[in-house]
C-alpha cells in the first residue's frame, strides 16, 4: 500500500486532534467533578505528545491499516484518574467516561457544519480542507462508537459499570486489565480464526460498522448535509 504524503497530511491532522480532545475531556471533567490527577500532571492539555501512546496510537493502527483489518483501532495513553477522589464516585466516572466520546460527536458536528464554509476557502486549499473535514467526521465519529462499547477499559465499559447494579458492575470491573487482549480477540484473532474455518464471526466490527453508519446520517442530516 502506497501512502503519500497528501494521505498522511488529511489524515494524520484530524487523527491527533480527534485522540488529543478526547483524552483532554476526560481529564478536564475529572478535574471539575474533584479529581485533579490528570490536572496536577498535565494531561489536561490539547499538546499531543502528552497523550500519543507510540503503539496505539501510531503502530497498532498502522498494522491494521496495511492488513486491510475489517476495522480500525488504537488508543492513546490513559488518561489517570482516581475515582475516589469524585464527589460522587460511581456517577461522576460516568460522567468522566462520557466526556471523552461526547467531545469526539462535538468535534464531528463542527466539521461537519465547517463544510458549509468550503465555497470561502482558497481554490488551492479546499481540495485539502475539504479532505481533512471528512477525515476528522468520520475518525471523531468511529471514536465515539468504538469507545462506547460496554468493556472496560473504553469508556462504554465505565459508563456501564456506573451504572448498572454493584452485582453485575463488579465481575464486569474486574475484566479491565484485560480489556484489550478481549478487544483484539474479538476484532482480529475471531474473525481470522473464522476465515479459516468458512465462517463469518466478524460479528463485532458489523455491529460497529452499522452504528458508526446510524450515526454519520444523524449528524449528516442535522448539519444539513444529508
Amino acid at each position: 500500500m502506497n501512502i503519500s504524503l497528501y494521505d498522511l497530511s488529511v489524515w494524520v491532522l484530524p487523527l491527533i486532534i480527534a485522540i488529543t480532545f478526547h483524552e483532554a475531556a476526560h481529564g478536564f471533567v475529572a478535574h471539575r467533578l474533584g479529581d485533579n490527577t490528570a490536572w496536577q500532571l498535565g494531561r489536561v492539555s490539547f499538546n499531543p505528545l502528552k497523550h500519543i501512546d507510540p503503539f496505539g496510537t501510531l503502530i497498532l493502527p498502522g498494522i491494521l491499516l496495511l492488513s486491510h483489518s475489517p476495522f480500525l483501532f488504537g488508543y492513546a495513553k490513559p488518561v489517570p484518574v482516581n475515582f475516589r477522589n469524585l464527589n460522587h464516585p460511581r456517577l461522576d466516572m460516568v460522567w468522566v467516561a462520557l466526556a471523552g466520546p461526547a467531545t469526539n460527536i462535538i468535534l464531528a458536528l463542527a466539521a461537519a457544519f465547517a463544510f458549509h464554509a468550503l465555497p470561502w476557502v482558497p481554490a488551492n486549499a479546499a481540495q485539502w480542507t475539504a479532505d481533512n473535514l471528512k477525515n476528522a467526521f468520520w475518525i471523531n465519529i468511529v471514536l465515539a462508537v468504538f469507545n462506547m462499547l460496554p468493556i472496560p477499559p473504553l469508556d462504554g465499559g465505565r459508563v456501564a459499570v456506573g451504572l448498572l447494579p454493584r452485582v453485575l458492575a463488579m465481575p464486569l470491573a474486574r475484566l479491565e486489565p484485560y480489556g484489550m487482549l478481549i478487544l483484539i480477540g474479538l476484532l482480529i484473532l475471531l474473525p481470522v480464526l473464522g476465515a479459516q474455518l468458512g465462517l463469518n464471526l466478524d460479528v463485532i466490527s458489523a455491529i460497529l460498522r452499522t452504528l458508526t453508519g446510524y450515526v454519520i446520517r444523524a449528524l449528516l442530516f442535522v448539519t444539513g448535509n444529508a
